[in-house]
């Protein structure tokens, strides 16, 4: 069992679509959205619901190969305490995506995201993160993974619940999982 959060600088599109990407790398995982100002994902279950009601048997133990998606549903991620660690402790992988506030609730080692941006608008992080390339041609600052550009129409289906696990971009995101993150 695995579990990582994603944070991401600055851009509402990379921090909709990393944990996505990380969690295809996976195989079989969960994007948990603890951000209760998050992207609405698609389906009817979220995390504020798993609380309320209480998880069963079939959310917490994957049934099939593949990403599912839990988004948030308006919940602060302290009162969602007990059923995070559930999941976490159900399924392989678990992705958890963290809003600005870039915490993860001590839940799972945090991955920064960073879009590759030219001048003053390059990024400044202090410590490993994983970059994203955005078309600039600019050079990563620091350490870490540097994810390549993922086309629109990729990006349009991931968006719409189309996972590719065999895209270019998604298999740069395995190389996360067996980095040391903090």
């Amino acid at each position: 069992m695995a579990a990582l959060a994603v944070w991401t600088a600055g851009d509402g599109l990379i921090s909709a679509v990393a944990p996505l990407g990380l969690a295809a790398s996976a195989g079989t995982a969960l994007v948990v959205d603890l951000d209760p100002t998050g992207p609405t994902y698609p389906g009817t279950a979220s995390l504020a619901h798993l609380v309320v009601d209480g998880p069963r048997r079939a959310d917490l133990v994957p049934d099939r190969r593949g990403v599912a998606v839990l988004r948030n549903g308006g919940i602060d991620p302290a009162e969602a305490h007990q059923v995070v660690e559930a999941l976490i402790a159900g399924w392989p992988h678990v992705v958890l995506r963290v809003g600005a506030a870039a915490h993860a609730d001590g839940f799972a080692p945090l991955v920064p995201v960073w879009p590759l941006l030219p001048g003053i608008l390059s990024p400044r992080p202090d410590a490993p993160c994983v970059y994203q390339r955005t078309g600039f041609g600019t050079r990563p600052p620091g350490p870490g993974p540097v994810l390549p550009r993922p086309r629109s129409n990729f990006l349009a289906g991931l968006l719409d619940g189309v996972v590719v696990r065999g895209s270019r971009w998604v298999r740069a995101w395995e190389q996360v999982w067996g980095l040391p993150w903090l």
